[in-house]
């Protein structure tokens, strides 16, 4: 959010729209427009957007958007107070329209909900102004790139998350055009809404800094080289100041820069997760056999840095030595993106810390899990599926567990296979965050298909659960592997009232 100022004295309306005129006749505007509109007017020609669309373009909404969960609370407070001649719509980090309420002055009978209000969509208008300079902005009437919007005034204020650098959306305000170009009536309340909802922000925040840190963190546990970053600064264990120069430090930091920039731009993300960076074993000039990897870490559906760990020839020689030994039993598939993933949860399920396992719905979350629990030699897990809905299972685990003395949390009490993380109830996510609050280190590895919503509690129990996940591949990317598991399911034996 920004503080309230004073719109600066501009040119009047009339002035604007003989400009304007000028403009797209193929004139220079005049001296007395602003430079920074006219080249606001430049981009928009140059990106192709037609002055005459009759509609904005209409985007595909985020599946599950954190800022949208977090203002909706504060919106339908406002929404009842809006006069007809005012229109309240929050815009993402992206330009994305993702609610509206109230009047329907912008050209668009059914709201603005949907729309695409970037600038390389529309042309100039106060969203995209506000997202691209960080402060408050206000466009009125012919300022506007598009025909449609030339009787309608807009004020827009940025969203900042706690500890965020960059917006993470805007709060904007549309009214009529009134007479001359003075301040926005709606600037306070864009203002007012802005804040509250920066306040609503806070207080589910788990700020990606820390999560940047436990990544680190766990990876130092494990006896890793590890270098953490995101694009403004890093965090550099010894080990890896040892092994690594100043110029690899920084071309891993330009790396991870570019993560972050393409991430801006594309897919987005829905799971909670560490993506593993294509092409992701870099070859180190520091020494001989050197390489570094790197994983994308992925908070609230965005990545937020990157961290790589450094790969010595003796420590992959170890590695492949273990997994020639660990051939997990009651597993079926021999494709590579298979047996990377398999690769990956067995060196992760080494620890006894908590597990997430992501995939669509049959690639065979449960089986693997199963199998990385026999792999610890611990005592039979015990099997909880939240899509029963059986109550008390889990919060009884989370209290047997606590009650033990920290040495013994490990051999005392039963390991918890959690299927579909995605269907806990209130009490079972609120008995796992306290307990990962006091113990993080737990014997728990769980399953989850995104796709379904989840709430605030929920999302933030993924998120901590996600530091330490495999996505599994889907049977359209391990085709080759459909013969053995037909063959596998064929010589299973039902269990009872469960037909196959």
């Amino acid at each position: 959010m920004t503080t309230t100022d004073d719109t600066p004295a501009d040119p009047a309306l009339s002035s604007l729209r003989r400009a304007r005129d000028r403009f797209f006749s193929g004139r220079p505007p005049g001296d007395g427009i602003p430079e920074d509109l006219a080249q606001a007017w430049r981009r928009a020609r140059f990106f192709g957007v037609p002055r005459d669309l009759a509609a904005p373009p209409r985007v595909r909404p985020p599946v599950d958007s954190p800022l949208l969960a977090a203002a909706r609370p504060v919106l339908d407070r406002v929404a009842p107070t809006l006069s007809g001649a005012m229109e309240l719509v929050l815009v993402d980090s992206r330009g994305r329209a993702l609610w509206s309420g109230g009047g329907r002055y912008a050209g668009t009978p059914d709201g603005m909900a949907g729309l695409d209000l970037s600038e390389k969509a529309v042309g100039h208008n106060s969203p995209a102004l506000a997202l691209r300079t960080g402060r408050r902005a206000e466009v009125h009437g012919p300022e506007h790139f598009l025909d449609l919007w030339q009787e309608v005034s807009a004020v827009s204020v940025p969203l900042y998350e706690p500890t965020a650098g960059r917006p993470a959306g805007t709060v904007t305000v549309v009214a009529p055009l009134g007479e001359g170009r003075t301040a926005h009536p709606g600037a306070a309340l864009a203002e007012a809404t802005a804040h509250a909802i920066e306040t609503e922000l806070l207080g589910r925040a788990r700020p990606p800094e820390r999560v940047l840190l436990d990544a680190y963190l766990r990876q130092r546990a494990e006896g890793a080289a590890v270098v953490a970053l995101d694009g403004s600064s890093r965090l550099v264990s010894p080990e890896a100041a040892r092994l690594l120069s100043h110029e690899t430090l920084a071309r891993l930091e330009r790396r991870a820069t570019a993560l972050l920039r393409d991430a801006a731009t594309g897919p987005e993300e829905h799971a909670p997760e560490e993506i593993p960076v294509p092409d992701d074993e870099i070859p180190a000039p520091d020494g001989a056999g050197l390489t570094v990897r790197m994983t994308r870490l992925v908070h609230g559906g965005e990545v937020i840095g990157a961290v790589a760990t450094v790969c010595t020839a003796a420590r992959r020689a170890r590695s492949a030595e273990r997994r020639s030994h660990d051939r997990l039993p009651g597993l079926v598939g021999t494709s590579r993106p298979w047996r990377l993933a398999v690769s990956r949860a067995t060196e992760l399920a080494r620890a006894v810390e908590p597990l997430l396992l992501i995939g669509e719905p049959g690639v065979g979350k449960t089986a693997l899990a199963r199998a990385l629990l026999g792999l610890r030699g611990t005592a039979a897990p015990r099997v909880v599926d939240a899509a029963e809905q059986v109550p008390g299972e889990v919060p009884r685990w989370c209290h047997a567990l606590a009650e033990l003395p920290e040495p013994e949390g490990d051999g005392g009490a039963p390991p918890l296979l959690l299927r579909h993380a995605e269907r806990l109830g209130q009490a079972d996510v609120a008995a796992l965050l306290s307990l990962l609050a006091e113990r993080p280190a737990v014997p728990l590895v769980a399953t989850h298909t995104p796709g379904a919503p989840t709430g605030p509690c929920l999302s933030r129990l993924l998120d901590i659960l996600g530091a330490r996940s495999v996505t599994l591949p889907p049977l359209r990317e391990r085709v080759e592997d459909i013969p053995a598991l037909l063959a596998g399911l064929a010589a299973r034996r039902p269990s009872p009232g469960r037909p196959r």
